[in-house]
């Protein structure tokens, strides 16, 4: 079974983080899926880049382009995550030498999908693969299940939000 990286925390760099692991698969000619949960919008460098990438680099998003509710989730957002998470069991049957399971974490931990799931499809990654799992918010369960664990903490940002292409999407 391959590994579990695990990239988690209210700081920045999560997904930057998973990201970095498949720009060095691409690099040795090796293939990276990633799969983005709550996520939907096309201007970030992450989804620009695909056509580029590819064969290498492939990008899925499943969400709106809005804010999902964390208190009170609709069910069309619970129905993208599960969406999501088909599509990923569907992906381990081709063997991605990674996949990333972005947001896959604060999914997770309010609700769109059970901790269960995401469990039962650790269980199925074959050897070939290894797997990164992101989100601010983590389930115990995931910590105890990744192999690696990186807990992202803010230490300093600027008061006002920083927004810049290139850097922040």
């Amino acid at each position: 079974m391959g590994k579990v990286f695990l990239y988690y925390g209210t700081g920045a760099g999560k997904t930057t983080n998973a990201l970095g692991l498949a720009l060095r698969c691409v690099g040795h000619k090796l293939r990276a899926v990633i799969i983005q949960f709550m996520k939907g919008r096309k201007d970030i460098g992450e989804y620009l880049v695909k056509d580029r990438l590819a064969p290498h680099y492939e990008i899925r998003q499943f969400g709106r382009t809005g804010w999902v509710d964390f208190k009170n989730p609709s069910e069309e957002d619970k129905a993208l995550a599960r969406e999501a998470l088909k599509e990923a069991e569907n992906c381990l049957k081709t063997k991605p030498h990674l996949l990333v399971l972005d947001e896959v974490c604060l999914a997770a931990s309010i609700g769109l999908i059970s901790v269960e799931e995401v469990l039962n499809l650790l269980d199925k990654v074959p050897n070939e693969t290894d797997v990164v799992l992101t989100g601010r918010y983590c389930p115990p369960e995931l910590v105890d299940r990744a192999d690696f664990v990186n807990m992202i903490v803010e230490v300093k940002a600027p008061k006002k939000l920083y927004t810049r292409i290139g850097i922040t999407h």
